[in-house]
Parts: C-alpha cells; structure tokens; sequence
C-alpha cells in the first residue's frame, strides 16, 4: 500500500461530501490514487459516490471496503482490486510493444496485438470474436466485491449503464449493483457483448454519465461534489490519424452529459431566485475539480495497459494531484466552490 503523506492531514470539522467519479479504463488508477489519498483525511465524510465504468468499481471497491474497515479497510481494498486487474491481464498478448518499453511510452500504439484487435473490432462484433461473453473482470469482481454487503453499506452508490435499446442512462444503487452491474457500466459495445440485467441490455455508462450528477444534487445532503475527471474537455491541435479522431470522439461523447449538468448549474446559480425546491439544489451544489494534464499525453490505447508499473504510476500521480488539491482548496470544501464552471464550459480550463 502507498505511504502515508508526509503532509499531517487538515485540521478541520467533519465536512460531508460526494464523490463523482468518471470512467476509463486503466486511467481508472489515476482515481485509485486520488481516493487513497483522500482516505487519508479524516474530515472528509464520503456521503455518496457517482461513477461510471472504471469509476464505478473504483466507487464499489471503496464502499464494500469502508463498510468492512473504515478508511483503511477502503485503501486496503482498492489496492487490492487494481493488483487483481494486473494480474489478470499478466498473460494478455496486448502489452506494450519493445520500442514502446525502450522509449519509456505507456501507450499500446505499436503493440501487435492492439494494432490487430483495434483493426478487428472495426469489422468484426463481440458476439463473433467472443461467443462466450467472457470477460476478465468478472472474477476480478467476484473476489473483490461483496456485494451482500454493499447492499447495506452506509456510502450511497449510484452506477451509470446506458440501456442499449432506450439509449437513456440507469442508475443503479446499493441493492441493486452486481457484478454484472458494473461489468455493464464499464462494457464498450465494439470489445464486450452487451450485459443483460432484468431482461434489459446495457452498454458503457459513459455514453449517457460520465459520471451522473443528478442523484448527488437530489438525492443526497451533501453541497460539496468533488468531482474526478480522466476525460479531457479541452485537447489542443486537431486529430488526424484515424485513431487519434476516434479517441477525440470518445472523449467529446462521454463528456457531453457531465457539461450538460454542470452547465445547468452555472445556470441556475445566475437565476435571482432559483426557487425552493430542485432548482434551488442544484444551484447550491459546490462543484471541485481533481484532474491531471499527465493523462493528456496518454492515448487511447493506454487504457487498456494493466500493466502493474503504469497503474502504480497513475496511482501515484492521483496521489499527487490529490495533494495539490487538498493543500491549495481543502479549506474551501463546505465554503465554496473551487471549480470554475464558466471556464470550464467555454474552454476546458481548470
């Protein structure tokens, strides 16, 4: 498990808060180290947690965790998952490439077989390539997870999964999440078959939250979200190979629904009177952001490198980022917001 900070926790009155965290894949580790080190505070009260694919099992590790042994038992657990991830993923032929490993790139772009299934999956479905529908986090999450108990943990979790023939988003709470659950909110349709869950099918939850606001606004009593983004807004220059545009995609789509929400905050918070009931919630919400321009030099392929050296090192660098964080607004969670929304929709900026 990574050391403690060197830097004495905050000297503050129990502050509630929501989480809200997004979906990526591998970057998911980047979450892994922001959440360890925010477990290291113990002010902060995690009332609920959003989270979308990776975020979502990032937010089950960490509830199912908690329930069992506090903050600990959570930074225990988490470490514990992404080191089954890696070594799940140990005998994979997607691995980086020798020339990727000689000039000390984590992306996959060269990998043989990256190149061969990213050409695949363009022309061939899940249901051919994998008829059996296995996937490999499934008994990641089996051994991680327990789910009778995240059913009646304390921290309230709601899970994004995009219902393929409505296309609008399902939110999934603590009775209701499974392992197929999150295996749903984290299934990309051109690599995994669709999850059947109560006779529905389920995609990606990216495509409809990433993660979903409106249950931390409606449901909870916390103010404060701080919310951990792995999807860049903003990315500079324009996207020319085939796959830096489909890259660009993903991050435009599975950003939309979070500018969407945060949007209609800046909004509400402009209105003279935004009334006493929902509008007045969301016009409240105190919205802070945790985010790293290291994840803007990784590309797509990256996100599927479990590699134990390149989650450590975004767990790392989310510990950091959490630092910083934590040093320069952990005064202001409860007071303010500390994320420019205004910016954030005009330009991407922090």
């Amino acid at each position: 498990m990574p050391e403690r900070a060197s830097i004495p926790p905050l000297r503050r009155n129990r502050v509630l808060v929501d989480l809200a965290l997004q979906g990526g894949g591998a970057h998911g580790a980047f979450t892994w180290g922001v959440l360890d080190r925010l477990l290291e505070e113990p002010w902060l009260e995690m009332e609920a947690i959003s989270g979308t694919s990776a975020g979502a099992m990032n937010a089950a590790v960490l509830a199912d965790g908690h329930a069992a042994g506090g903050a600990e038992g959570a930074r225990e657990a988490l470490e514990r998952f992404w080191s089954a991830v890696s070594r799940a993923a140990r005998f994979s032929p997607i691995r980086r490439s020798p020339l990727d490993v000689l000039l000390g790139r984590w992306d996959l772009d060269t990998s043989p077989a990256f190149i061969a299934l990213d050409l695949t999956a363009r022309l061939v479905s899940p249901y051919q390539l994998n008829p059996v529908g296995t996937n490999p986090l499934e008994d990641v999450l089996a051994e991680a997870v327990d789910f009778d108990r995240l059913a009646r943990a304390p921290t309230r979790l709601f899970v994004t999964a995009t219902n393929v023939r409505t296309g609008q988003g399902e939110i999934f709470e603590n009775a209701r999440i499974t392992s197929d659950v999150l295996l749903a909110s984290a299934c990309l349709p051109f690599l995994f078959q669709a999850v059947e869950i109560g006779g529905e099918a389920y995609w990606d939850g990216g495509y409809s939250g990433n993660p979903t606001i409106t249950p931390l606004v409606r449901d909870c009593s916390s103010d404060d979200t701080i919310l951990v983004q792995i999807n860049p807004v903003e990315r500079p220059g324009v996207p020319r190979t085939a796959r830096e545009i489909n890259n660009r995609v993903n991050e435009v789509s599975f950003n939309a629904t979070l500018l969407k929400e945060l949007k209609m905050i800046d909004l509400l918070r402009d209105v003279a009177n935004p009334g006493d009931c929902e509008g007045a919630l969301w016009a409240r919400m105190r919205v802070h952001r945790i985010s790293s321009d290291e994840l803007l030099d990784l590309g797509y392929s990256s996100k599927l490198n479990a590699e134990w050296d390149f989650l450590v090192f975004l767990r790392d660098e989310g510990r950091r980022c959490a630092e910083r964080f934590i040093q320069a607004h952990g005064h202001d969670i409860g007071r303010r917001s500390t994320l420019d929304i205004e910016s954030v929709l005009r330009h991407g900026a922090s």
